[in-house]
This record gives structure tokens, sequence and C-alpha cells, in this order.
């Protein structure tokens, strides 16, 4: 009976958790469209709540602001506006950093993670996978040797983790791609990279070398 239990959570936990995470998403997308004026709403028209139809509409304003600013007026209305924030004090450095991390991580032709990588944490005796990042110049004039800059994720939670400096003659390069170091994170290595094996004595049977110069 109790095999029976744990295959039944097994099926409805995740199947729960998609669509709590859906509904929660979805909902909070919805809140659209109470930016349209009240004659103007779904609700007032059909007499009820139809889900998702803001999500559509917030879907359809990323979109067409995206299209209205990649020609050269749209792009002189963002530079206004952007400069118009950072005049404001308080929102100037909460926008500026927001800004900084979201065109690192969404930016076509940005690099939010570079490589995964091997390195020493949290003792010298055990390995963590990391994520090699930028590494600021002021840091790496001051340091002796080259290092690398590396964020190391939590699992199974990878949104959260450290940022660390790590000589670049001691971190290994893994042949990974993130996406698959992220996989294994989350699943906290229940689930191996695609097509690695799941023998627990060769899932680190990967390709290893030092990180390579930039």
């Amino acid at each position: 009976m109790k095999r029976y239990f744990i295959t039944g959570l097994l099926i409805w936990v995740p199947l729960g958790i998609t669509l709590w995470v859906l509904n929660l998403l979805i909902g909070s997308m919805d809140q659209s469209l109470l930016l349209l004026p009240e004659n103007w709403q779904p609700e007032k028209w059909v007499g009820f709540r139809i889900p998702g139809l803001g999500a559509i509409l917030t879907l359809l304003i990323i979109f067409v602001t995206g299209l209205a600013t990649a020609n050269i007026l749209g792009q002189k209305l963002v530079v206004f506006w952007e400069g118009f924030l950072l005049r404001i004090p308080v929102v100037n450095s909460i926008y500026n950093s927001v800004k900084q991390v979201s065109d690192t991580l969404l930016a076509s032709n940005g690099h939010a993670f570079r490589k995964v990588l091997l390195v020493r944490y949290p003792h010298p005796e055990a390995w963590s996978i990391a994520f090699q990042t930028n590494l600021p110049e002021v840091v790496a004039g001051s340091l002796p040797e080259d290092h690398v800059a590396v964020f190391i994720p939590t699992a199974p939670s990878p949104v959260n983790g450290f940022y660390f400096f790590v000589k670049k003659s001691e971190a290994i390069e893994l042949d990974m791609s993130v996406d698959q170091a992220l996989k294994i994170i989350v699943s906290m290595g229940v689930a191996t990279s695609d097509g690695g094996s799941t023998n627990p004595n060769s899932r680190f049977a990967v390709p290893r070398q030092r990180v390579k110069n930039q």
C-alpha cells in the first residue's frame, strides 16, 4: 500500500505544482486587464472573468513594445525615458541595477553564463558546479594571478547562490551546456545531463580541461 501511495504522489505532486505555477503566472499577467478602461474590460462584456485574456494582452504589449522600439524613433524614446528615470533619486539605482541584470540575461548578444566549471567549494576536498561569469577589470587588476568570476548556484533553486573569484588554474571546465548543468542542479543530481549515465560512478566521467584563456 505504501508503494502505491508513493507512486500516486510521484504523479500528482509534479502535476499539482505545475498547475499551481501556471495559475500563479497567468493570474499575475491577468492583472494587465486593469490597465484598460472599465468599460473595455472583457468581464463587463461577458459578465464573468475569462482566465488568460490578461496573459494574452501582456504578451501583446511586450511584442508591440519590442516592435515599436526596433526603429530609430523608438530607440530615441527609450533613451529619453531611461534618462528621465535615471534622474530620479532611489529609482535610478533600482532601475539601473535591474536593467544591467536583464540586459545580461535576455539580450541576444549577452553572456549570462559563459561556461560550466567545477570549483573547490565549500571546502578544499569538495567540488561544486559553477558558472563562469564576468570578472570586473578592477578585480582582475588587483589579483596577483589569473582568476575567473564564478556563480555557484544552490540546489534546488539556482536563482540563489554565491559569487566568487577563483584561480583559473584551479577551475575545471566541463564539456556540458548551461541548460544541462541547471537540470542537474534543479533535480539535485537525480536528472543527469542528456545522454549521460545514471551510474553514480560514471556521472562525472566527462572530459575535463583547465579553463582556457578568454
